[in-house]
């Protein structure tokens, strides 16, 4: 995980899973739309993840 995808994380999540498949893409940017928090958690959990 980079210094650039972190901080794209942390700014707009959606954009920082873009290269996961869409399913990621959808659940953070629904997380996002809920909650900022929420979003940003997913897409780090989701970009920390080793099998994607």
């Amino acid at each position: 995980m980079s210094f650039w995808r972190v901080l794209l994380a942390i700014l707009f999540p959606p954009l920082a899973v873009i290269g996961k498949g869409c399913g990621s893409v959808l659940i953070v940017l629904i997380l996002t739309v809920c909650g900022w928090i929420p979003g940003v958690i997913a897409a780090l959990i989701i970009l920390n993840n080793p099998k994607s």
